[in-house]
């Protein structure tokens, strides 16, 4: 045989007493299996009954024998699907229609020695086997199927992987039996452990928990999924508050610090890779301290189904998830389990022990005396109405997927070699053809479930998704909501399927931020902890927790709830709305008036009030004025490239003109009172040319400087984004900000020194008091041209348009106003002073006035004549 390949020549095949001694502490006596003959051979190892040393072996004696202390219902479970799933093929006429399938069912024990023991027996057909030889002929055995626990199925493996022999796992999830190099010939109709606790991992994601609490074992398998569980939920944005490791000796006092600091944990999400055991340690620590709220979410339903049975394990898990693999559905599978009787498989060794330990009896021939109180097995009785563990779980057949796999794989196998030549018999072949068919099979169970296996020998399986729930009648169960499919998945990505809407609890370290704000990181803490921050004039947050805020486009505002941007509307200050409206009325209101002024002083040209102090000075100045309280509809309405260029530019030369013959009027009244005697050289200044070229030369300078503004950098029209943040405000930029300083600064400069001299002339006598109207006039200018500089740069928008304006008609009025009402005043309401006879009075009496004034301060002086002029 192929076992016999190694040193067939130095040894032969020995007989069971060549090497009994030393290989006396194996097993000293027949151990039970459950055979049956095929034309192919599929072995089995399962873990039926618990095998248990009596003392821990010093190897300097044999150890005693093993002994049997339980049985499984599990293990002989998953046995009988595999004996239901070859009966079921060999019924089959389109699988494997001219071959019949045997087994060999070995009891593994829950130990690694008795499972290396069974499948040494199994591949040298062995009572007692002897490594690397066959002394037995019979049917080709393709594969073994086994074992449940990984720590057992890395022990076959490992030996099996030596001579390519297949190996199909149906309970083995360890991540390191993937590893094709260590472990050629392993093959598992389950995925592995990581791939599980990618699952469950992404089952967070899916919930959109954030905070969450990891419970991990204490070992090779705890600190990978924990790994891979940080490193997956950290890539998804998901913060762990902390991982607990949970010691794989059982340590109360590490589980009570366990159980301290999960009551002090602010996350409600428990992520667990646990045995069975450990995991029901932490839930039993649980019961009795105040922990509510908290979501558990295992990778396996085995978990939960065990937690079941824990008094008052609700209180702990409110709402519970666990992932189960989809694997096939028997189907009569339930009526075959419910109609097994002893009689029918005398060849079974183990459905005795089975029996014993299910309804509690013993059979007649060992009890060797009738005993009151013992019962006796009779045989008949029924497994239909017999209650198994995990009743959620116990629909999985996963040794029967295993068996179809390897049944597929030799129909493959046979088909494929009969097409090449390569296997011409089904009872000719090789277990490493066997295992190249099994790596590439792919078919559907009589279920519809698909089988695949990926490179690394694991099955390409869902998952379903299981809820613990409890009824109205307070009953806590395990109900089916939904599945995860890898198949469909690109990366790390899967597909996830609920069969409902489910409502679970948040975890999370902070609240969700709403649109219209962002986080804000807490100094210290994971990212997952922040604060909600509103998001500033101008940007936006459409979505719940963003990082950031967003800028809005400049054609945009943001709302007042800061989730979204509108769209900005063009202001500017328009004849039409009500502040425009009222603005225009009084420009022309004022400007009006002083053609009104202009007209009155016509009209009484030769009275002596207006022939006083230069009559055609006061006609420029009401000239000049109404072109200044017409200029301030230059700023009203939508800016263009035109009234850009005008506003400015004619607000500073009219303004010029008014204030250069304000000056030219004052300096008047200062040099009159400075001539002393005929032929004085400053009466030559009194002329009304004189008066005339301070106007002129002061005028001058200023378009000058208009014209260089004009022809270097001139105004335009421009759109503000800043000033008004739901608003596009149109206004005209100045171009060159140095000179149109200049401008204001030159306007400035003749307006504060207008003032000054009007402001030192206040005390000279004058008939109709001009000096002091002058005085008067200027000081309102000056204060509202004082007072426009603080609030033009303070105001945003239009309102800076309408500050200017406002200052232009103020200005205006107290120039009109002080200079000229008194004046019209006279004119029409006082003609009597406005008479030669009057004047004449009115000399005389400043003279008198002045000598008593000089004589209190001894200062001789004589008082000059006013000249009336009327040019």
């Amino acid at each position: 045989m192929w076992l016999c390949t190694l040193l067939p020549v130095l040894f032969g095949c020995f007989s069971d007493s060549a090497f009994s001694a030393p290989r006396a502490w194996l097993l000293t006596s027949q151990r039970p299996r459950f055979d049956r003959p095929g034309d192919v051979i599929v072995g089995g190892s399962f873990s039926i009954f618990d095998l248990s040393i009596g003392t821990l072996s010093d190897f300097t004696a044999p150890p005693s024998r093993l002994v049997a202390s339980g049985v499984s219902n599990w293990g002989y479970r998953v046995a009988q699907s595999f004996v239901f799933a070859i009966e079921e093929i060999n019924r089959n006429a389109h699988l494997l229609p001219n071959v019949t399938l045997g087994f060999s069912i070995r009891n593994s024990g829950d130990t690694v020695h008795g499972a290396l023991y069974e499948t040494m027996s199994f591949l040298t057909r062995q009572q007692e086997p002897i490594p690397n030889y066959t002394c037995q002929h019979g049917s080709p055995q393709a594969a073994l199927v086994g074992d449940t626990r990984s720590s057992l199925s890395v022990s076959m493996a490992r030996l099996l992987g030596l001579y390519k022999f297949p190996q199909v796992s149906y309970s083995s999830s360890l991540p390191i039996l993937s590893d094709k190099i260590q472990f050629p010939s392993f093959m598992r109709t389950l995925t592995s452990d990581l791939t599980s606790s990618l699952a469950v991992t992404l089952l967070i994601i899916h919930f959109q928990w954030s905070w969450v609490i990891i419970l991990a074992h204490d070992d090779d398998f705890g600190q990978q999924a924990s790994s891979l569980a940080t490193q997956e939920l950290s890539t998804a944005g998901v913060c762990i508050e902390v991982i607990l490791h949970v010691p794989s000796h059982e340590s109360l006092g590490k589980i009570e610090e366990i159980i301290q600091m999960m009551q002090k944990s602010t996350a409600r999400v428990v992520l667990v890779f646990l045995s069975n055991s450990n995991f029901q340690l932490i839930l039993y620590g649980l019961l009795d301290v105040p922990v509510s709220g908290q979501v558990w979410v295992s990778k396996g339903a085995l978990h939960m189904a065990l937690a079941l049975n824990i008094p008052r394990v609700s209180q702990v898990l409110h709402s519970t998830f666990g992932l189960l693999y989809h694997s096939s559905r028997a189907t009569g599978f339930p009526e075959f389990l419910a109609n097994l009787q002893p009689s029918q498989t005398p060849e079974d060794m183990f459905i005795k022990k089975f029996w014993e330990f299910t309804f509690g009896c013993t059979w007649p021939h060992q009890s060797s005396t009738m005993t009151d109180g013992i019962q006796l097995c009779s045989g008949n009785e029924s497994l239909k109405n017999k209650q198994y563990p995990f009743a959620e779980v116990s629909k999985i057949d996963a040794a029967y997927t295993a068996v179809y796999s390897i049944a597929h794989a030799l129909q493959d196998m046979i088909t494929h070699g009969h097409q090449h030549g390569t296997v011409t018999d089904s009872q000719d072949f090789q277990p490493w053809q066997l295992l190249q068919a099994l790596r590439k099979v792919h078919f559907k169970t009589p279920d519809g479930s698909e089988i695949i296996f990926d490179g690394n020998g694991d099955l390409v399986t869902k998952f379903d998704i299981l809820q613990g729930q409890k009824t109205p009648e307070g009953v806590f169960h395990l109900v089916h909501v939904g599945m995860i499919d890898p198949q469909v998945s690109s990366g790390s990505k899967m597909k996830f399927h609920l069969m409902e809407a489910l409502h679970v609890p948040s975890s999370v370290c902070s609240e969700s931020c709403l649109p219209g704000f962002s986080q804000v990181p807490r100094l210290g803490a994971p990212h997952c902890c922040f604060d909600c921050s509103p998001c500033p004039e101008g940007q936006f947050a459409d979505q719940r927790d963003m990082k950031s805020c967003l800028l809005c486009p400049k054609e945009q505002y943001s709302s007042r709830t800061r989730d979204r941007c509108l769209p900005r509307t063009e202001i500017f200050l328009a004849f039409e709305e009500p502040l425009g409206f009222m603005l225009a009325l009084v420009a022309l209101f004022l400007a009006g008036l002083a053609v009104l002024v202009l007209g009155v002083f016509l009209k009484h040209r030769d009275n002596p009030v207006v022939r006083a102090n230069n009559r055609s000075l006061s006609y420029l100045l009401l000239l000049s004025l109404c072109l200044c309280a017409l200029c301030a509809l230059l700023f009203l309405g939508r800016p263009s490239v035109l009234t850009c260029l005008l506003r400015q530019t004619t607000f500073a030369v009219v303004f010029t003109v008014a204030v250069s013959s304000v000056l030219a009027k004052t300096l008047t009244v200062v040099l009159a009172f400075r001539v002393t005697r005929p032929g004085d050289r400053i009466r030559v200044c009194l002329s009304p040319g004189a008066s005339t070229s301070v106007v002129l030369i002061a005028s001058s300078m200023q378009v000058v400087l208009c014209g260089v503004w004009l022809a270097t950098s001139p105004p335009f029209p421009d759109r503000d984004m800043v000033s008004e943040p739901q608003h596009i405000v149109i206004q005209c930029q100045e171009g060159s900000g140095t000179i149109f300083f200049c401008v204001l600064g030159y306007l400035g400069f003749l307006a504060a020194g207008t003032f000054s001299v009007a402001f030192l002339a206040r005390g000279l006598p004058d008939v109709f008091n001009e000096t002091k109207f002058l005085t008067f006039s200027m000081l309102l200018f000056c204060s509202v041209w004082t007072a426009f500089l603080p609030l033009y740069h303070s105001a945003r928008g239009k309102s800076t348009v309408a500050v200017e304006i406002f200052s232009i008609l103020a200005s205006t009025t107290g120039l009109l106003g002080g200079i000229f009402i008194p004046k019209c005043y006279i004119i029409l309401l006082k003609p009597e002073r406005n008479t030669a006879a009057w004047l004449r009075q009115g000399h005389q009496a400043q003279q008198e006035r002045q000598s008593e004034m000089l004589q209190r301060r001894c200062v001789p002086r004589s008082t000059p004549q006013i000249a009336m002029t009327s040019s």
